[in-house]
């Protein structure tokens, strides 16, 4: 498995952990990182993710619940919900990786650790995401602000420090 999909499966994993049982992210991560056999590259991409999303939680949940107005976020499976927020964080927040890229990954995600239906929900969720940012000129921060006003997510190339503010 690649560097970055290891760090992407890592970054799940302590997600859905975290929301499960609710241990600290910051142990769950540094638990998770020790086992998880990483170079730095993918370690600095499994932390951005998994702070960028407990720090954007809200913002991202508010987004796909518009995206998928038919399934309540209490009742949505948590692999889903953290599949989904990874892959949005990402869009919003990685410049250096395609947006179809990030689609697919979260696809395959879903194939690993999801139901059998994960990975078309998924698959139409962020389509569906896709197609309002193509209408908004490819901008995803347009479409974010149209589904869920707040603060702008970061857009960096680099991890997210753990005390940066959120």
């Amino acid at each position: 498995m690649k560097i970055r999909r290891r760090a992407r499966v890592i970054a799940l994993q302590t997600l859905f952990e975290i929301d499960c049982v609710g241990h600290a992210p910051t142990q769950v991560l540094k638990e998770r990182l020790k086992t998880g056999a990483l170079p730095e590259e993918g370690r600095a991409l499994c932390r951005e993710l998994v702070l960028g999303v407990r720090s954007q939680t809200d913002r991202l949940d508010s987004a796909i619940h518009l995206l998928a107005p038919e399934w309540p976020m209490d009742q949505m499976g948590l692999i889903d919900r953290n599949i989904l927020r990874i892959a949005i964080f990402e869009i919003a927040s990685r410049a250096d990786t395609p947006v179809k890229v990030v689609a697919n990954e979260a696809v395959e995600l879903a194939k690993l650790f999801g139901s059998d239906s994960s990975r078309r929900f998924i698959n139409g969720v962020l389509g569906t995401l896709i197609s309002q940012m193509e209408s908004n000129g490819g901008k995803l921060d347009r479409t974010l602000e149209k589904l869920a006003p707040s603060p702008r997510l970061p857009r960096k190339g680099g991890p997210v420090e753990e005390n940066e503010p959120a």
